[in-house]
C-alpha cells in the first residue's frame, strides 16, 4: 500500500527528513561562509602582492590537491563513512579559517601564509568533495534522490548568488578592509563549525553501503580503473567528459582570475563590483536550474543544438569581457552565462546518472567532478601570467578557444551517439509510464 501521509511533492517528502534536514542547514550554513571566504582569499592576495600572477599561484596551490587527490577521495568514500570524512574536513577547515581570521587580525598576515592556507584547504577538499556527494543518496530514497539533489545544488547556488554581494559589501564597506578580510575569514570558521555539529547530530551517514567484502577483492586503483574505462568505452560519455574538461580548461581560469583583476583594475566598484559580478554568475546558474527543472526536456537533436549553441554563447560572452569596462554590462553577460550553464549541467547531470549503471555511479560521478576541476588549476596559473600580460588578451582568447570546441564537437560521432540515447531514454520512460 501507497503512504498516503507522505507529501506528493517529492521535494516536500525530502524535507521530512531529519538528517536531510540537518544536512541541508550544516551545508547550507557552511557555503555561505565559503564564499566570505571565496571574496577575502583574492583580495587579500592582491592587497598583499599587487601582483595578478601571485592570485593565479594561490588558487593553483588550493585546487592542484583538490584534483590530485579527489579520485582517491572518492574511492575511499565508497569504503568508509563519508559523514566521518565530512567531520575531519569540517574539523580542519575550521582550524585554517580560524587560524587565518586570527593572523589579520593581530596584523601579522604574511603571503606565504597564504600559499600554506590554500594548499591546505585544497588537500582536505580533495577527501571533503566527493564525501559530500555520496552521502545524500545514504538519506535519501531512490525515488526522491533527484530531489534532494536537486535541493542541495538549488541552496549552493542561491548562496553562491547571495554570498558574494554581501562579502564585498563587508570587505568594500568596512572602513579599514583588513578588518574586513578577517571578519569574512572569521565568518566562515564559525560556519565550518556550525556544519560539524550538525554532521554529528545526524543518524545516516554513518555506515557505507556496499559490503565489506567487495573492498577486499577490489583495490582502491583497481575500482578508479575501472570508472575511468567503463567512461573511455562509452562514446557518448567520453565526449561530454572531453568537452567538460576543455570548457572548464578553458573558462573557469580566466573567470576566477580575470573577474577579481577586472574589478580591481577596470571597474570603479572595486571589491563590492567583484561580488556583484560573482554573484552575477551564481544567480544565472540558479535561474537554469530552475528552468532544466521546470520545462520539458529537449529531445535528441534538439538538445545536441542547445549543447552546441550554448558552447558558441560561452565563447562570444567571455571574450566581451575583456572590451567591455561596465559593472552592469558585465553583470548582464554573466548572468547569462551562469544561465546557460545552469541548465545544462542539470540536464547532463541526469543524464549522465541514467546512462551509468549504479554501481559505477560514484566513479563516475568523481569522474565527472575531476573534470570540473582537474585542470583549473593550471588554467588558473596560465590566466594569471597571461592577465598580468594583457586582461583583454586573456578573456579573448578564451572566448576564441571555447568557439573551436564548439566546431570540434560539432562533427564528433559521439555527439550523434549522446542525441540517440536521449530518444532511447524518452521511449524507455514513455514505456514504463504506459
Amino acid at each position: 500500500m501507497k503512504d498516503t501521509t507522505s507529501p506528493k511533492n517529492p521535494m516536500a517528502r525530502v524535507m521530512t527528513i531529519r538528517d536531510f534536514r540537518l544536512l541541508f542547514v550544516g551545508a547550507m550554513t557552511s557555503l555561505l561562509g565559503d564564499q566570505f571566504a571565496l571574496i577575502a582569499t583574492p583580495w587579500l592576495t592582491l592587497q598583499l602582492t599587487g601582483d595578478p600572477m601571485a592570485l593565479g599561484a594561490v588558487l593553483a596551490l588550493e585546487g592542484i590537491p583538490r584534483a590530485i587527490f579527489m579520485l582517491l577521495g572518492g574511492a575511499i568514500t565508497d569504503r568508509f563513512s563519508p559523514r566521518r570524512i565530512m567531520l575531519i574536513a569540517d574539523f580542519i577547515r575550521l582550524i585554517l579559517t580560524g587560524l587565518m581570521a586570527g593572523a589579520i587580525f593581530t596584523g601579522v598576515v604574511q603571503t606565504w601564509m597564504l600559499y600554506a592556507f590554500a594548499l591546505g584547504f585544497g588537500l582536505v577538499a580533495g577527501f571533503a568533495v566527493p564525501a559530500e556527494n555520496s552521502i545524500v543518496p545514504m538519506i535519501v530514497a531512490e525515488q526522491d534522490l533527484q530531489a534532494g539533489n536537486s535541493l542541495m545544488m538549488g541552496v549552493a547556488q542561491l548562496v553562491g548568488f547571495i554570498g558574494p554581494t554581501l562579502a564585498g559589501i563587508l570587505i568594500g564597506g568596512v572602513a579599514n578592509s583588513s578588518l574586513g578580510i578577517g571578519l569574512a575569514f572569521a565568518i566562515d570558521a564559525v560556519t565550518f563549525a556550525v556544519s560539524a555539529v550538525c554532521l554529528w547530530m545526524m543518524r545516516a551517514g554513518r555506515r557505507n553501503q556496499p559490503p565489506q567484502d567487495l573492498a577486499a577483492k577490489e583495490s582502491v586503483w583497481a575500482a578508479i580503473g575501472a570508472g575511468i574505462k567503463y567512461m573511455w568505452n562509452d562514446e557518448a560519455l567520453r565526449l561530454m567528459f572531453l568537452i567538460l574538461t576543455a570548457v572548464n580548461f578553458l573558462l573557469m581560469g580566466p573567470l576566477l582570475v580575470g573577474i577579481p583583476v577586472l574589478a580591481s583594475q577596470r571597474l570603479p566598484q572595486g571589491a563590492a563590483a567583484y561580488g556583484l559580478l560573482m554573484s552575477a554568475f551564481s544567480g544565472g546558474n540558479l535561474i537554469g536550474f530552475v528552468l532544466a527543472g521546470s520545462l520539458r526536456r529537449p529531445n535528441g537533436t534538439q538538445m545536441r543544438l542547445i549543447v552546441l549553441a550554448l558552447l558558441g554563447g560561452f565563447g562570444l560572452v567571455v571574450g566581451m569581457l575583456g572590451v567591455i569596462p561596465s559593472t552592469w554590462v558585465d553583470f548582464g553577460l554573466l548572468l547569462m552565462v551562469g544561465l546557460g550553464n545552469g541548465y545544462i549541467a542539470i540536464i547532463l547531470f541526469t543524464w549522465m546518472q541514467t546512462r551509468t549503471p549504479k554501481d559505477m555511479l560514484g566513479r563516475i560521478m568523481s569522474l565527472v567532478m575531476f573534470s570540473n576541476t582537474g585542470l583549473v588549476p593550471v588554467s588558473q596559473a596560465i590566466s594569471g601570467a597571461v592577465s598580468k600580460w594583457d586582461l583583454t588578451l586573456l578573456f579573448a582568447s578564451a572566448g576564441g578557444l571555447v568557439l573551436l570546441v564548439m566546431v570540434w564537437a560539432a562533427f564528433q560521432p559521439g555527439m550523434k551517439a549522446f542525441s540517440e540515447s536521449l530518444i532511447t531514454e524518452r521511449l524507455d520512460s514513455q514505456a514504463e509510464a504506459a
